[in-house]
């Protein structure tokens, strides 16, 4: 190789180098891109759309009502689901023909249109220490807490933050 090549060339094979590095650890620690597969959280997330998750968000932070998480499916570790806290343990959950009930109190829902609302109930149960109760915000075809229970902690590994496609779709997720 011609020696005026030589400082370029191995200049940008460190930079490639570092990239991917940086690329890696970012995916690895911090955020992941996944892809949504389903309806259950329209009308906010439809189904092919691509976000990023906050990996480090649960490490470091708490899980909080409404936050959107994603989680090993209960009884298939295999797949991963998203949907929405609804409560957090030590609540008491109550859910009568649709209307979502929070330690008596019933919960404002802005983010389930009329038309994606249901009429299930579930009788009162507390949340368990470290359990959380998620629900899809298309309620009427949504597979969540109300088919196979609180979802543990530890199954939990980030939070939805931001949508990049389709691009009429980029956004932060609420």
């Amino acid at each position: 190789m011609p020696p005026a090549l030589r400082p370029w060339t191995s200049s940008w094979a460190r930079d490639v180098l570092v990239s991917i590095i940086v690329s890696a650890f970012i995916i690895v620690f911090l955020y992941q891109p996944v892809r949504v597969e389903g309806t259950s959280m329209l009308p906010m997330l439809q189904d092919q759309d691509r976000l990023f998750i906050n990996k480090i968000a649960y490490r470091v932070g708490d899980i909080h009502h409404g936050d959107v998480v994603v989680f090993l499916y209960p009884h298939d570790h295999s797949k991963s689901y998203i949907k929405r806290v609804i409560a957090v343990g030590g609540d008491r959950l109550k859910i009568d023909h649709g209307q979502v009930f929070v330690n008596g109190v019933p919960l404002k829902e802005g983010y389930v249109p009329i038309r994606y609302e249901d009429e299930r109930s579930q009788p009162e149960t507390i949340i368990p220490p470290h359990d959380y109760w998620v629900m899809g915000d298309h309620r009427s075809i949504s597979s969540d807490s109300r088919d196979f229970g609180p979802v543990a902690r530890e199954l939990i590994y980030g939070k939805a933050a931001f949508v990049y496609w389709p691009v009429d779709q980029i956004g932060v997720v609420r």
